[in-house]
């Protein structure tokens, strides 16, 4: 059964276990609190307020890890992780014991996959300095000991921070093996897709070069013959002269139905090619049947494709795209845009300028639209023939 579970699925269930075993003081407590010199109203207010970091803690980690790995980290998810933190800080300072840091324990194996590597260290060492007060109160520490208790703890999720940390390493991996994966599935179909055209091109023109020369000098004989020949004779070769005008006129419709089936289908490729991104919610709208009649084309527009999700996912930090292809006249027209990040100002990289050049070599085009905040969108125009 474990094996089923991904990397994500294991983290959260091993800190929701972790999360009830901390709950059974809480549980004990709540049965038997003892009260000593009519302190037992403050002690009921601390039961109380215990309970309620409790519990925070508790609905705000099964709301953060619901979707661990799966999308980019929100804005409400900072917030979470800040409820996250403050609820296990305040529940060592309404007990006055350690149980706040072994919640930390759990809040360092989610640190890792919400904030930069340089911001979840300092997250990390922030939180454990807000045990020392509750250390010191709650324990009868001097601010030595407490500091020491507090870096023993640090130094247990420092363990856990690091776990999570690979945990997310070896997911992003496997989601960039995926989305490889996806890639090569979708370029092998366009390349079957190129053979298969490839050979229809060649049959048919080894059908008209060879069996239609051939046919036409032998109809052209026949017809001689058939002015030279008299009686029963001059009937057969009529006969032969029409079947053979009739075979060449079967020649010439096999040519032609080769010739128009001749196109590349893209359909397929471009859902293949989709399918293998797990860390992102892509919306494709294709036609059923969406074809090109140049290779070339259609290898420019898959390769296309390819690049906006790779910017998606890996640079504009997106949850959504929507990718839509379309016929515009005589020209292709693929529109995308993302919830990403965005940016004020565009820097080509590698990617985009060899789309740019791709493009350019067909005679097409690509405008980007893109604002901080408001995430990148992009309409690539592909004339479908080369102008004269």
């Amino acid at each position: 059964m474990l094996g089923r579970l991904s990397h994500t699925q294991l983290l959260r269930y091993a800190g929701l276990f972790t999360w009830a075993m901390v709950g059974i003081p809480l549980l004990l407590n709540s049965w038997y609190f003892p009260e000593e010199d009519g302190a037992g109203l403050l002690s009921d207010v601390r039961l109380t307020m215990w309970a309620a970091a409790y519990f925070a803690f508790g609905l705000s980690y099964w709301l953060v890890t619901r979707s661990l790995g799966v999308r980019q980290p929100r804005w409400y998810d900072d917030v979470l992780l800040l409820v996250l933190t403050l609820s296990a800080i305040a529940v060592s300072h309404f007990t006055g014991t350690g149980l706040g840091g072994v919640l930390l324990l759990v809040v360092a194996g989610v640190i890792a996959w919400l904030l930069p590597l340089r911001l979840g260290v300092a997250w990390l060492i922030l939180q454990h300095v807000a045990l020392v007060p509750a250390f010191m109160q709650g324990l009868g520490f001097t601010l030595v000991e407490a500091v020491l208790q507090s870096a023993l703890y640090a130094g247990y999720a420092s363990f856990a921070f690091v776990i999570g940390l690979v945990a997310k390493q070896q997911a992003q991996a496997r989601d960039e093996q995926r989305r490889l994966n996806s890639e090569l599935r979708a370029t092998r179909a366009l390349l079957a897709e190129s053979s298969r055209m490839s050979e229809r091109v060649r049959i048919s023109r080894e059908l008209h070069d060879l069996l239609g020369h051939h046919l036409t000098a032998l109809s052209l004989n026949l017809e001689v013959a058939s002015h030279l020949s008299s009686g029963k004779v001059q009937e057969h070769v009529r006969q032969a002269h029409t079947l053979a005008k009739l075979l060449l006129t079967d020649v010439r419709e096999a040519v032609s139905q080769l010739r128009d089936e001749g196109s590349v289908e893209l359909a397929g490729a471009l859902r293949t090619l989709v399918e293998g991104v797990p860390a992102l919610d892509i919306r494709l709208d294709v036609p059923e049947q969406f074809t090109l009649d140049d290779p070339e084309r259609a290898h420019v527009v898959l390769r296309c494709a390819q690049e906006i999700i790779t910017n998606a996912v890996r640079h504009a930090g997106a949850s959504r795209l929507d990718l839509s292809f379309s016929r515009d006249g005589g020209e292709l027209r693929i529109r995308a845009r993302d919830d990403g990040r965005g940016a004020d100002g565009i820097a080509p990289g590698h990617g985009l300028r060899g789309m740019r050049e791709r493009l350019a070599a067909y005679g097409g085009s690509i405008d980007i639209h893109t604002a901080r905040g408001e995430g990148f969108a992009l309409d690539i125009r592909l004339p479908l023939e080369t102008p004269a």
